[in-house]
């Protein structure tokens, strides 16, 4: 128990945090070392198809090659991805590793159980920053760490926000070489906010088997329909009157109950032709519901494979895409998250998944009219994968899946971009700037650590962004007294300054106290590092 007397998960360094390393692994560091708290820029790679200029790229689909935690830290800190994202994206499905232990011929799956559950964790306190209040969470897994990750959720997004637990019949054949054949995976349905979810959660079309019970008998213009009952439990004397049929008869509400509608909204259902007295006009009143007027079907928690597709039906779609010898491992089929997507978000709502695996996610979110932010952290899986898959739906090269169901055919763009490294490095017991970073890059990678401080794309270097009636100055080499006098002369009378330097010297430090009183000098990196009391360890 917490000491806010809460039920809560406990695990071995739960205090600590994780940071990924060169050979795909990770590593325990603590909370406040700089691989976890610096803001990594995302830089640019390509672009396929229709996309936006450079300063507004950040409203493009986004495909990102990198570690998903420093590049969700991007997409909720860089001003410019910051207010396109951070609180307004809708949905959120992700199918993480589900530490089977197993190795499979993409990525492995078995990490220690502390640091599977540090790793969620850490991403997941950024997706929920990243949700909008009516935006929500698809967290897939299997027995291995669902009932943990169950807390876990708890936690981060308060047991009132669990929506509910969806069982997708991932496989209809049986294993018979196992103690239990396993049929099914869990998906974790997760709230920002419980009631504004349910207040926008959509229902799913009518199936076949429903929509057959809708018929024509009559020959309605308006097309095929259903008779519902014209009663209702709500005894008002003014639901309670009677009703002549065209044969005559005369019918009053059963007993105990009354009319749906008054008397006067009656006749006009009634002029309306959507009352029927059924086959000779003898029936009591029923009112027809049209199937183009359908209300949909509130969703089920158990999702056949006969709806929702399976693992077999996965593998052929990658074998289609990518060639039977090269399909991808692990897939899921398109129809499962066009389910998802359909139930979670609208036409230009952001969804997100940040573990692409082979890009399905994307590829059913731009059929279906989405925005799309997708994350995979190897750059091998991207290459071969996620980015040809998504170049095909652009081009229209991608007829499989959900494209007929869609009426998908080609067109949109997405953004390629990436995590840049840090901008720092470690040598010889000291911390250094890493050697890209200089000139423009310098600039970016500084203006990104300092909080509230927005970069100017405009602005004449050494100016590169500001905070409010502060501006920043990023000076790629010394800064001497000619350069501050430089700088104070370009301020306006009720501006300040901040110059990042990677050296300064003395006098100009003083000499700018004395013409811009207020104003400071940091050298980079190590003022940068203690101005957040962050260390490099």
């Amino acid at each position: 128990m917490g000491t806010s007397g809460r039920l809560s998960l406990s695990w071995v360094n739960k205090d600590r945090s994780l940071v990924s390393t060169q050979g795909g692994g990770y590593e325990w560091v603590d909370r406040d070392d700089v691989r976890v708290t610096e803001t990594r820029l995302l830089t640019d790679v390509a672009t396929v198809g229709e996309t936006r200029e450079e300063r507004a790229r950040a409203r493009d689909n986004l495909l990102i090659t990198g570690d998903s935690a420093e590049a969700l830290r991007s997409l909720t800190r860089l001003p410019e991805f910051a207010d396109e994202y951070r609180g307004k994206v809708k949905l959120v499905y992700i199918d993480p590793p589900f530490n089977t232990g197993l190795t499979f011929a993409h990525y492995d799956d078995g990490l220690e159980h502390s640091i599977w559950l540090t790793m969620m964790r850490d991403r997941l306190l950024l997706i929920r920053d990243l949700l909008a209040d009516e935006g929500s969470l698809w967290l897939e897994l299997d027995d291995t760490e669902m009932a943990y990750c169950k807390v876990l959720l708890d936690e981060i997004f308060g047991r009132s926000n669990f929506i509910s637990t969806v069982l997708w019949q991932r496989r209809h054949s049986r294993s018979n070489d196992a103690v239990f054949s396993t049929s099914h995976d869990y998906i974790l349905v997760y709230a920002k906010n419980a009631a504004r979810f349910r207040a926008v959660r959509n229902k799913l079309p009518l199936q076949p088997e429903q929509a057959s019970d809708y018929a024509n008998p009559d020959g309605d213009p308006r097309g095929p329909w259903r008779s519902i009952s014209f009663s209702a439990p709500n005894l008002r004397p003014n639901l309670s009157y009677e009703i002549v049929a065209p044969s005559g008869k005369v019918h009053v509400p059963p007993s105990g109950r009354c009319w749906r509608t008054t008397r006067d909204a009656f006749e006009k259902l009634l002029e309306d032709g959507r009352v029927y007295f059924g086959a000779g006009g003898l029936g009591v009143p029923r009112v027809k519901q049209f199937l183009s007027e359908a209300p949909g079907i509130v969703p089920n928690t158990w999702w056949t494979h006969q709806e929702t597709g399976h693992t077999e039906e996965a593998a052929k779609e990658s074998a289609a895409l990518f060639g039977r010898a090269a399909a991808f491992s692990t897939p899921k089929p398109e129809r499962l998250l066009h389910r998802i997507i359909t139930i979670a978000s609208d036409p230009g709502d952001i969804v997100l998944d940040c573990f692409a695996g082979s890009g399905t996610t994307a590829a059913v979110a731009h059929k279906t009219g989405r925005r799309w932010v997708t994350v995979e952290r190897q750059p091998e899986t991207v290459d071969a994968y996620v980015l040809p898959r998504l170049r095909k739906v652009v081009e229209g090269e991608d007829s499989g899946g959900v494209s007929a169901t869609t009426g998908w055919e080609k067109g949109g763009g997405f953004r390629h971009l990436e995590v840049a490294p840090s901008m720092y490095e470690r040598v010889a017991g000291r911390v250094l700037l890493a050697p890209w970073v200089e000139g423009a890059a310098f600039a970016a990678a500084a203006c990104a650590q300092l909080p509230g401080f927005e970069p100017d794309p405009e602005a004449e270097p050494p100016f590169a962004g500001g905070k409010g009636r502060q501006r920043l100055a990023v000076v790629d080499g010394l800064v001497s007294e000619s350069t501050v006098r430089s700088v104070v002369a370009a301020l306006r009378e009720d501006e300040r300054v901040l110059i990042v330097a990677k050296s300064y010297l003395r006098e100009a430090a003083s000499l700018l106290e004395r013409l811009s009183p207020g104003s400071r000098i940091k050298k980079a990196p190590q003022d940068l590092l203690d101005m957040k009391g962050r260390v490099l360890r």
